[in-house]
């Protein structure tokens, strides 16, 4: 009888351990999705990237001194892949340097003349990672207070996205 009762014990023990340590779909079935701040209409983005074309465009362009077919380029296409990869790496990179992750920057740069052909004095993006110093016993909501993001020093830029140069959805 002994021998059962332990059986027992083991089956229940061994249920309520699944119960809880288990990973398990929320209720529903469905992940819990959330609209991020900074989400806007697609008739916004079409009137910011017709205020682009309207006053800066020409003085890219003339900036670049690219005319014609041959226009600066106005976007910088990442895959889903290239994303999420990076913002994994940038994530264990930034807390190798000792920071905590909090975001990216988005910055603007240009090849400059000594880049290939293909890209020689055109505009580039790339993506920086931002954080905060992470302190030795600083508990979470002081650290989440403080809003020091910053350029994590020694993070690496993501850059060589596919670039071009007509506007928004095109």
């Amino acid at each position: 009888m002994k021998n059962i009762a332990y059986i027992i014990l083991g089956i229940i023990i061994g249920a309520l351990a699944t119960y809880f340590f288990c990973p398990r779909q929320m209720e529903n079935g469905d992940i819990k999705i959330v609209k991020p701040k900074g989400v806007i209409t697609v008739e916004k983005a079409w009137e910011l990237d017709d205020n682009w074309t309207e006053f800066r465009q020409a003085a890219v362009d003339s900036a670049a001194k690219k005319q014609g077919r041959d226009k600066d380029n106005r976007w910088t296409h990442w895959s889903l892949d290239d994303i999420e990869n990076y913002l994994a790496f940038a994530k264990h990179q930034s807390d190798s340097l000792g920071y905590k992750m909090t975001g990216i920057r988005v910055y603007l740069g240009v090849y400059g003349k000594n880049a290939d052909v293909s890209k020689k004095d055109l505009t580039t993006m790339f993506m920086v990672p931002t954080g905060k110093k992470a302190r030795a016993g600083a508990n979470s909501f002081f650290s989440s207070a403080v809003g020091n993001e910053e350029d994590v020093p020694g993070g690496s830029p993501l850059n060589e996205g596919s670039g071009g140069k007509e506007g928004y959805n095109n």
